[in-house]
């Protein structure tokens, strides 16, 4: 399982302008594996990728959101060759979900997105957050994503944000089965408003999860949207519990 433990860098996002090659060889010296890209404040993506190859990360995907287009698309090919990485992950914000409408909607845009990356050689993946996992006029929206997006667009759960929404993550990882290739693993008490921990310190049942996607997780990519301690910790200890585990 080590093999396959990355981390989402938004988690450090506070360090990394001020000391970007700093912070990553500390993160590559706890035991990761691979990282996700979200921005290359303090660096460029050509320097990031050198950075990263020198210490043996891969990138497991690359954060882009809204899906990117035009110009942003170009720009987004250019830094996908320089981090030998053939995925983007991507997403909406609430606004786009209040509805099932509107969610379809959402899901027309992602899958002329998705043919777009695919034109390329690439793959497009969907990022969740917790509106996704409300309830909305007697269904979810994920559900009408699973239903609606086209078959070779993947999707990254993030796990906490579900349970966070009221939904079981186990569940909702084996539903989606192979169509799941990344999952977000974070922990804390599942309440909005309050800071995350380190992994196997909080509510969420890692074990479960973990199971739950065998034989179809690529990669289990720890992430801290804020944290209650120290993040490099934090960091540190989500690493140790999973390469335990």
């Amino acid at each position: 399982m080590a093999d396959n433990i990355a981390l989402q860098l938004y988690s450090v996002r506070n360090l990394l302008p001020n000391d970007f090659e700093g912070t990553i060889r500390r993160v590559a010296a706890m035991g990761y594996k691979g990282v996700e890209s979200a921005g290359f404040a303090g660096t460029t993506p050509a320097a990031a990728a050198q950075l990263f190859k020198t210490l043996g990360l891969k990138v497991a995907a690359m954060h882009s959101f809204p899906p990117p287009e035009g110009d942003k698309f170009k720009e987004s090919l250019d830094i996908l060759a320089a981090l030998d990485c053939r995925t983007i992950v991507s997403g909406f914000g609430p606004d786009r979900f209040t509805t099932l409408d509107l969610t379809r909607k959402a899901c027309d845009e992602l899958n002329h997105a998705g043919a777009l990356a695919q034109g390329y050689g690439l793959r497009l993946c969907v990022h969740n957050h917790w509106w996704e996992y409300l309830s909305v006029e007697g269904s979810y929206p994920y559900k009408v994503m699973l239903e609606r997006l086209d078959p070779m667009i993947g999707f990254e759960v993030d796990t906490y944000w579900v349970k966070t929404a009221g939904c079981d993550p186990v569940a909702v990882v084996r539903e989606m089965g192979k169509r799941a290739p990344f999952l977000h693993i974070k922990d804390g008490p599942a309440i909005r408003e309050k800071p995350q921990v380190a992994v196997g310190d909080g509510v969420l049942d890692i074990p479960a999860i973990i199971k739950a996607g065998q034989g179809s997780t690529e990669w289990l990519i720890v992430e801290f949207d804020s944290c209650a301690t120290d993040i490099l910790t934090a960091v540190e200890k989500s690493y140790q519990y999973l390469k335990g585990m």
